[in-house]
């Protein structure tokens, strides 16, 4: 297979280089993560893989716990299934990730009650920003697609305004629109670290859980 990757940070994308894959990062931007989606299509990618860190949207998900998802809840609610037999190999290499759905949301779910809403409405274990895009455009060309996400942010946490505009659309840091964030509003600093302490977390998990996609 020729296996296109979607990330939202390159850092992410990094962690999958050397295994012959085409890599695209977005930041979560969804125009962007969309065309480059769509970029690899064109190129001729016979597979797709949503890989990197999310959100819980399950209350007993912990910060560097694995996800293999079964399927994609699109944001109007269509439920996309994941390849059966291209998750089973992956799971047989990752026998401790935990398998359920995947809710896509083009914005950030931010604050505990968002993501509780949410898992209300939808049931998915977690969230993240790419994977409705990878779903929708996998399924319109009837290519086999997977995700595989790691948890940063527990179902529990609120997400400070700094973390949220910290990526471009190349998927690397922002470090101006951060550190005016912090400006603004400085009482944001020690959720900042904490996001930055638990997204580590997660880019570790991603590196020891890797070697399942090969």
């Amino acid at each position: 297979m020729a296996i296109g990757v979607v990330t939202g940070m390159v850092s992410e994308a990094k962690l999958l280089e050397g295994f012959g894959y085409t890599l695209v990062s977005a930041g979560g931007h969804a125009a962007a993560t969309r065309a480059k989606t769509e970029r690899l299509i064109r190129d001729g990618v016979t597979g797709l893989i949503s890989f990197g860190i999310a959100g819980a949207l399950d209350l007993s998900l912990r910060p560097g716990d694995l996800v293999v998802a079964d399927a994609v809840t699109l944001p109007d609610g269509t439920r996309v299934t994941c390849d059966a037999a291209w998750q089973r190999k992956v799971l047989e290499k990752v026998p401790g990730a935990r398998v359920g759905a995947v809710a896509g949301s083009s914005s950030a779910a931010t604050t505990a009650p968002a993501k509780g809403a949410l898992y209300a409405a939808t049931g998915a274990l977690i969230v993240d920003m790419e994977s409705h895009h990878v779903a929708e455009l996998a399924r319109a060309n009837n290519l086999p697609f997977i995700v595989f996400r790691a948890i940063a942010d527990t179902a529990q946490d609120d997400l400070p305004e700094a973390a949220l505009v910290g990526l471009n659309e190349e998927g690397r840091p922002a470090i101006g629109a951060v550190l005016r964030s912090l400006l603004r509003k400085p009482w944001q600093l020690p959720a900042l670290i904490r996001v930055a302490l638990r997204s580590r977390a997660a880019l570790a998990a991603l590196l020891g859980g890797r070697a399942a996609l090969l």
